[in-house]
C-alpha cells in the first residue's frame, strides 16, 4: 500500500471527526458543508480501494493475507457513506455524532489497513 495514502485517509478522517464532533458539542445536525466533507473522504477511501486492488492484481500481496486486506478495504470505502446516511435519517445533533464515530472508525481501519499490508 501507499504508506502517504494511508496517512492522508487517516488524517483527513480524523479531522471530519473533529468536525462533526465540534457540531455534536454545538447542538448542531449535519449540514451540507459536512457532506462535502464526508464526500472528500469517502473520495480518497476510494482511491486507496482502487489502489488496492491494483496492487493486488499485479502480485503484490499483504503481509497478513489478502482476504482480510480486501474486507478492511471495502469496510474503509463504506465507513463513511454509511454514517452519512445514517445522518440523514438522524436530522438531530445524534447525526453530528454518527458521523465523528464513524470517522473515527475510519481512522481505526486506516491503522490496521497498515499493520495487515507489512508496514
Amino acid at each position: 500500500m501507499i504508506d502517504v495514502l494511508t496517512l492522508v485517509v487517516g488524517l483527513a478522517a480524523l479531522a471530519l471527526a473533529v468536525w462533526c464532533g465540534h457540531a455534536f458539542y454545538r447542538d448542531q445536525s449535519t449540514k451540507d458543508w459536512h457532506f462535502i466533507g464526508m464526500a472528500v473522504v469517502t473520495v480518497l477511501a476510494l482511491v486507496q480501494l482502487v489502489i488496492g486492488v491494483v496492487q493486488l492484481s499485479r502480485g503484490e500481496r499483504p503481509a497478513k493475507g489478502t482476504a482480510i486486506f480486501v474486507a478492511y478495504l471495502l469496510g474503509a470505502a463504506a465507513c463513511i457513506p454509511g454514517a452519512g446516511f445514517v445522518s440523514l435519517t438522524e436530522r438531530t445533533r445524534w447525526g453530528s455524532a454518527t458521523v465523528a464515530a464513524g470517522a473515527v472508525v475510519l481512522g481505526v481501519l486506516q491503522v490496521r489497513l497498515y499493520d495487515i499490508w507489512g508496514g
